[in-house]
């Protein structure tokens, strides 16, 4: 089996790629850079998904696709890039797949998608709420996915996986997610949001949750794979435990993150760059816990993710050993 999956040599592309070679599939990479060997290739083709031919093209040869690429950035500079890759190039995939004969494709989608919702976990049935969609990442992810859905309607053998907050080791740019793992082990962070909450779960278990939809998904339907709910000062804790260090101990309202997130905002704006940390639209996000239930996966692809502990520990030393070696 040949297998096309674009983002290749992104963080969480570069997993699955090597999940799927484990599993005996020949994974054709292609992506603008070229992979690390961790991933674990059979081949790579350079491309970018915001070119329709060059997607086309490297399809050629290949029985199904994984469409791992996007752009997962809160960056306001980054918008329009994140319109481009999300969206167009999810379209340009699916475009590339209906004129095959027979081609399946996964689509790496992503929790924010389908939540949060107030005072529980989200499921596949629910959305996110209309005022988070102001956040370019989260509404193109979600313009992305009905994308998929509506092509599923129509027939083309296409189904989402909605991964929760990625943590893990060799996130080398890194992502949201890992910059936040990086600054605690760093020092940087002092105080938590209160009424924060995130579903952490290892990269690892996405990539094998990856490589269970692909063989035991139905078309049209969507996978959280996520795995604990924690509040955010247990994950810190969890995080800073693993290179000994003591959990923050400043309980900040999210009005008041919210608040210092703008002026940040507005005092990186005159100065002509990007903030670090305080990023306003992840401090938007944050608003409601970030909770989510994984029982359909569970029942149906027979995904079964790692503790958090286990997540957050391995991530935080990957950092440490990192910073010690730069």
């Amino acid at each position: 089996m040949r297998i096309l999956l674009t983002g290749a040599s992104g963080f969480i592309g570069m997993h699955v790629a090597a999940e799927l070679a484990r599993e005996g599939a020949e994974v054709r990479g292609f992506s603008r850079s070229e992979p690390p060997v961790e991933a674990a290739l059979a081949e790579w083709v350079r491309g970018d998904v915001t070119d329709a031919k060059a997607v086309a093209d490297a399809l050629e040869g290949c029985t199904s696709i994984v469409h791992v690429a996007a752009l997962y950035s809160y960056a306001r500079g980054d918008a329009a890039r994140i319109e481009a890759v999300n969206v167009q190039g999810t379209r340009h995939v699916l475009e590339a797949a209906a004129r095959r004969d027979s081609c399946r494709v996964l689509l790496t989608s992503s929790s924010a998608t389908c939540g949060p919702v107030p005072g529980r976990a989200a499921t596949e049935l629910d959305g996110p709420p209309p005022w988070e969609l102001r956040v370019p990442y989260k509404r193109t992810k979600l313009e992305a996915e009905r994308l998929a859905l509506a092509a599923a309607r129509d027939g083309l053998d296409v189904m989402c996986v909605n991964p929760t907050t990625v943590i893990g080791p060799h996130d080398r740019q890194p992502t949201p997610s890992g910059k936040i793992i990086r600054a605690l082990v760093q020092g940087r962070i002092k105080a938590y949001m209160r009424t924060a909450g995130i579903n952490v779960v290892g990269v690892e278990d996405v990539a094998r949750g990856h490589a269970l939809a692909l063989a035991h998904g139905r078309p049209g339907e969507r996978y959280i794979l996520g795995g604990e709910d924690l509040w955010l000062r247990d994950a810190f804790a969890l995080t800073l435990a693993a290179v000994g260090r003591r959990p923050p101990r400043i309980a900040v309202p999210w009005r008041v993150a919210f608040g210092a997130a703008v002026a940040a905002d507005a005092l990186t704006r005159v100065l002509r760059r990007e903030p670090d940390l305080l990023v306003l639209d992840e401090v938007r996000l944050a608003r409601l816990p970030l909770f989510f239930s994984s029982a359909k996966a569970r029942a149906e692809l027979g995904y079964v993710p790692r503790p958090a502990a286990e997540t957050l520990t391995a991530a935080a030393r990957w950092f440490a050993e990192r910073e010690a070696n730069d």
